[in-house]
C-alpha cells in the first residue's frame, strides 16, 4: 500500500471529526494495534509513541487503540521485524542500522562520519534521501511512516581508555549492533567489533566480555551504562534514526480513515521526539558526567582519514551503488 499523501491526510483529518466511523469500528469492537520498540519507558521515543497512541484513541473516541510495548517486551529487533512481516505485530519502530539486515540500503544514512550535524540530517531524511530509503523499505513488504524518529549521534563508551584518536580503537573489543556496516567501520578503525543484540550488551560489558560499546546519549543514559563503563568519548561517529513501520498484511486491511489518523499523529510525534533529543543533549552530557563518566571530545578528521585510507568509503559506495551514494552525498557533501 502507498503511504498516505498530504491530500488523503487532509481528507482523513476532516473525516476523523465524525469517527468512530462504521469502517473503523469493524465487527463492532475497537481496532486494536500493538506497537513494539526496544527503547525503555524513559526514552523520548517510547514517551512520544505513547502520546501519539493516546491522541489517536481520543480523536477516534476509542475506536483505534494502539498499545505500545517498550523495552523489547515483544522480543529482540530481529524477532519484532519477523512479527511485523507476518502480521502478528502491527507497528514497530526499528533503527535503520538493524533494519539493514532485511533492507540493505536502509543503512545508507549510517555511513560513518558522513554527517557533520542535524542541519544536514533532517533535510536529507525528510527529502530525497528519506524517500529513496522508504521506497527500498516498501520493496520488502513493509510500510514506513513518512517521518523518521531520532536515535541520535552515536558516542563511544569504554572501561579501558578514552577514545581520542583512531589509535585508541586498536584491538578494542567493542559491542556493535548486528550490522555489517558497523562491523566494517570499526574493523577499519582497528577495533575488534563484537555483534550482539542490545539485550545482551549490558551483561557483556559487566563481565568484561567486551571493553566498550557505542550508542547515542539517550540509550547510554536510560540503560545506566555508567554502572559498567568508565569513559565516554564524543566521537559522533554514526547518526542513526528509527523508522516506524507497519507491514503490508496489516496496513492493507486498515480503513483509509484509520491510516490517515495514525499517520498524522505518529508523524507529528516523530517531529516532537526529534526536538526532545535536541533539547536534552546538554543536560544528558552533564548528567552522565555526574553519573561518573570521564568525558572527552574526539574530532572527526583523523577518524575520517583512517577510514578513507582503509578503503571503507570506496567499499561501501560499491555495495550501495552510485545512485544510492549520490542521494547521500547530495545532502551530506562529499563523503568518499
Amino acid at each position: 500500500m502507498h503511504h498516505p499523501t498530504r491530500r488523503t491526510l487532509l481528507a482523513g483529518a476532516a473525516a476523523t471529526a465524525i469517527l468512530p466511523s462504521p469502517h473503523v469500528r469493524a465487527q463492532g469492537g475497537p481496532l486494536r494495534l500493538k506497537c513494539g520498540v526496544v527503547t525503555p519507558d524513559t526514552h523520548p521515543a517510547t514517551i512520544r509513541l505513547r502520546e501519539a497512541a493516546d491522541k489517536v484513541a481520543k480523536e477516534t473516541n476509542g475506536a483505534i487503540e494502539v498499545a505500545v510495548f517498550p523495552n523489547g517486551q515483544l522480543g529482540s529487533d530481529t524477532d519484532m521485524l519477523s512479527q511485523l512481516r507476518s502480521g502478528a505485530l502491527e507497528m514497530f519502530a526499528q533503527s535503520s542500522s538493524n533494519l539493514a539486515t532485511l533492507v540493505p540500503r536502509a543503512s545508507l544514512i549510517n555511513i560513518a562520519f558522513a554527517w557533520s550535524g542535524y542541519d544536514k540530517v533532517w533535510p536529507a531524511v525528510d527529502g530525497e534521501l528519506g524517500a529513496y530509503i522508504r521506497s527500498e523499505i516498501t520493496k520488502a513488504g513493509l510500510v514506513p511512516f513518512e517521518r523518521m524518529w531520532d536515535n541520535g549521534f552515536r558516542q563511544t563508551t569504554t572501561s579501558t581508555r578514552p577514545i581520542k584518536s583512531p589509535a585508541d580503537f586498536e584491538g578494542l573489543k567493542l559491542r556493535v549492533p548486528n550490522s555489517a556496516l558497523f562491523t566494517s567501520a570499526f574493523r577499519a578503525l582497528g577495533a575488534a567489533p563484537v555483534a550482539l543484540n542490545f539485550s545482551e550488551a549490558y551483561s557483556a560489558l559487566q563481565t568484561k566480555v567486551v571493553d566498550g560499546q557505542e550508542n547515542p546519549l539517550a540509550i547510554i543514559t536510560s540503560f545506566k551504562l555508567a554502572e559498567v563503563q568508565k569513559y565516554l568519548s564524543f566521537t559522533n561517529h554514526i547518526w542513526d534514526g528509527f523508522w516506524l513501520m507497519s507491514g503490508n498484511r496489516t496496513w492493507s486491511r486498515l480503513p483509509e480513515d484509520a491510516k490517515a489518523v495514525l499517520a498524522r499523529h505518529f508523524d507529528q510525534a516523530a517531529l516532537d521526539q526529534r526536538q526532545d533529543i535536541a533539547s536534552q543533549g546538554v543536560a544528558m552530557r552533564e548528567a552522565l558526567a555526574k553519573a561518573g563518566f570521564a568525558i572527552n571530545d574526539a574530532p572527526a578528521g583523523p577518524f575520517q582519514d583512517k577510514l578513507r585510507s582503509a578503503g571503507f568509503y570506496t567499499e561501501w559506495k560499491g555495495k550501495y551503488g552510485a545512485e544510492a551514494w549520490g542521494h547521500l552525498e547530495k545532502f551530506a557533501g562529499a563523503v568518499s
